[in-house]
């Protein structure tokens, strides 16, 4: 199976071509802004680099939040475009699902792995996970402190702290006395959001952001009326 995926949901870019558990070629690049003019390009040069035809692909794969609305929407519409142009199904993989199988095998047997990412508020994005991967709680926004006392409510022999903001609640959980490791990733790396995608089922329909805050926006003013 082969699958092209990107991630552009946070404050970095990477795409990668997977082919039955190999990443063929992947790039990466922290970036706050620029991400949709940044994709396609990568796009390309990954494709080049791997050889590859993109009418050979079997699936596509996307990472659809909770991130930066900028960036996610972005990388949703790029994804859209090229699963329509080749007629292949698009997997939308969460970001804090796809933090969560980046940190290493070695560092899952009786923890609890937590993803927390950055916002741009006074919240984190969080989700935990266990030792193999199942979701122990929804994705949520919320305070290093509200979150920190419902993990320690799960009695965890340890916690796996990953992602971005993972400092913010490492903080919390080691003034508790909780024995705590912080790991790589930071970020969503594409090449996992590939693996995450070879497993997951069809879809139904296109997938759709993940929001857990409310789009800020702020509508034109009107002008005042002529007198």
């Amino acid at each position: 199976m082969k699958i092209l995926a990107l991630d552009s949901a946070t404050a970095a870019c990477s795409v990668a071509v997977w082919a039955d558990g190999i990443v063929l070629a992947v790039e990466r690049t922290i970036q706050e802004r620029g991400q949709a003019e940044a994709l396609l390009p990568m796009v390309e040069r990954v494709r080049d680099q791997a050889g590859l035809d993109l009418v050979t692909i079997d699936r596509l794969a996307v990472t659809i939040g909770p991130g930066h609305f900028t960036g996610l929407r972005a990388g949703l519409a790029t994804a859209r475009g090229l699963s329509l142009a080749l007629g292949r199904p698009l997997i939308g993989i969460t970001t804090l699902a796809a933090v969560a199988a980046g940190v290493p095998a070695s560092e899952w047997p009786g923890a609890v792995i937590v993803v927390a990412l950055d916002s741009k508020r006074a919240e984190l994005y969080v989700q935990a996970f266990d030792e193999r991967l199942r979701p122990l709680t929804s994705p949520a926004a919320r305070q290093a402190a509200d979150i920190g006392a419902e993990l320690l409510r799960l009695t965890a022999p340890r916690y796996v702290l990953a992602g971005d903001a993972a400092d913010a609640l490492a903080a919390v959980l080691l003034a508790a006395g909780a024995v705590v490791h912080t790991t790589a990733p930071a970020r969503p790396d594409a090449a996992v959001v590939a693996a995450l995608a070879a497993v997951a089922p069809l879809p139904g329909e296109p997938p759709a952001p993940l929001y857990l805050h409310a789009a800020e926006t702020t509508s034109p003013r009107r002008a005042p009326p002529a007198v």
